[in-house]
């Protein structure tokens, strides 16, 4: 149970993989369902309070709401993973015995963890009815992010495939904080459409769950399930037409959830792919910031600026609806979430030996999941918007060239500055 001495099961830790599933696989599932159930009670209640103290998004020219909307879902968020906490999460975090490598520590304090989920989100909340310099967040941020380091949630090396063991026993706390604030800006950046933070993050939970089980590393699983738990509740309030959005206050918080799961859950260990399943895991929220932090600082816009140039803006741009948008980028997070557990769970590699068969699936995955993301990154929007453009150039002016078509839709797809095409 969550409150008290650590229990038998946390003593057992490093009997073996079957031994940690069996112990926390129903902690896994039940606080999943459990977080869900409670997420989608108090979201309604988090929805009146924000209309009650005036934390309400309007529609802007930048956003795709079309109409007033309370924040503060986060606050039913964080009360679903605090309870489910309580209940199914150990004290501490175990990690096993094979993971002590230069020194790492043994373990995790998971109410030192939930110490840093109640601070971010309290920001965020503060931040959703009184919007705060980007200072002042950033400064919540590393604070919580501090808290989580302190807690034990802090890397000290990493092993790469073909590269080894890299090690930084004095860097990893700074390293730690830098990825827990990144992912939590990353999370809120992606929040622009109804749904598809949450979406994401019930994925990505989900697969962080499996992989850590898979390392035997049964408390992370079980903080991954109950913050996918979360998300998932929350988002039947949320996905379109939302009643609610999580605002800051959510964002930061699955964020920083996210992130300590996969800390504890991969980063800690000595696995081979640890560091690979956590980018992959999260590759498109990371390849969404990425490409609109690098365009604003190439036209000389401060970096977190608002603007309308993230994958969600751009697929509505050249026609898809807020559904159709959101589905396309759950898919997309299904197939490289699932690539994530293959690289971690599929058996190419045992007893010294490569396996042709699953090597051969495993380069199928792969295939498929680099596939849809050229598809969804290249084809959909270069191609389909061209498509788009041409015949909207040409019914304006049938004498419209070729050249002069190209030149306007790559100055259209670089800079991100064109209307919706019709």
């Amino acid at each position: 149970m969550g409150l008290g001495a650590p229990g038998p099961r946390d003593a057992a830790v490093g009997v073996g993989w079957h031994a940690s599933w069996g112990m926390r696989y129903w902690d896994a599932v039940l606080s999943f369902v459990v977080a869900a159930v409670i997420a989608w009670a108090v979201t309604p209640l988090a929805a009146k309070l924000a209309r009650r103290v005036g934390a309400v998004d309007l529609p802007r020219e930048r956003g795709l709401a079309v109409r007033e909307t309370p924040l503060l879902g986060g606050l039913a968020i964080l009360v679903a993973v605090l309870v489910a906490a309580v209940i199914w999460m150990p004290d501490v975090i175990h990690l096993p015995k094979t993971a002590h490598a230069a020194g790492a520590g043994g373990h995790v304090d998971t109410w030192g963890v939930m110490g840093g989920a109640v601070l971010i989100t309290l920001v965020g909340a503060i931040d959703d009815v009184r919007e705060l310099r980007p200072v002042v967040k950033l400064v919540g941020q590393i604070v919580a992010a501090v808290i989580a380091v302190e807690a034990g949630a802090v890397v000290t090396d990493v092993t790469l495939p073909f590269v080894g063991a890299l090690q930084f026993p004095n860097e990893g706390g700074f390293l730690t904080v830098v990825w827990l604030v990144g992912l939590m800006n990353v999370v809120n950046f992606s929040d622009g459409v109804d749904g598809l933070a949450a979406g994401i993050c019930m994925i990505d939970g989900v697969a962080f769950s499996v992989i850590a089980f898979d390392l035997n590393v049964g408390g992370a699983a079980v903080l991954a399930a109950l913050t996918a738990g979360a998300a998932l509740g929350f988002l039947f309030h949320n996905f379109h037409p939302a009643s609610v959005f999580m605002g800051d206050a959510g964002a930061n918080l699955l964020g920083y959830l996210l992130g300590v799961a996969a800390v504890a859950g991969s980063l800690k260990t000595n696995a081979v792919v640890a560091l690979v399943v956590p980018l992959v895991v999260l590759a498109i929220p990371f390849l969404d910031t990425g490409f609109v932090v690098a365009k604003r600082l190439k036209y000389r816009r401060k970096p977190w600026s608002a603007d309308a140039n993230h994958f969600h803006h751009r697929m509505a741009r050249i026609g898809f609806s807020q559904r159709k948008t959101v589905a396309y980028l759950y898919g997309w997070t299904v197939l490289l979430a699932g690539l994530a557990v293959a690289l971690r769970v599929l058996p190419y590699h045992r007893d010294g030996h490569y396996h042709a068969g699953w090597i051969a699936a495993l380069i199928a995955l792969a295939l498929l999941a680099v596939g849809a993301s050229a598809y969804l990154v290249f084809v959909l929007e270069i191609f389909k918007f061209k498509g788009l453009r041409t015949t909207e150039l040409r019914a304006s002016d049938p004498d419209t060239s070729e050249h002069e078509i190209d030149t306007r839709v790559e100055r259209d797809i670089e800079t991100g500055d064109f209307e919706r095409v019709r």
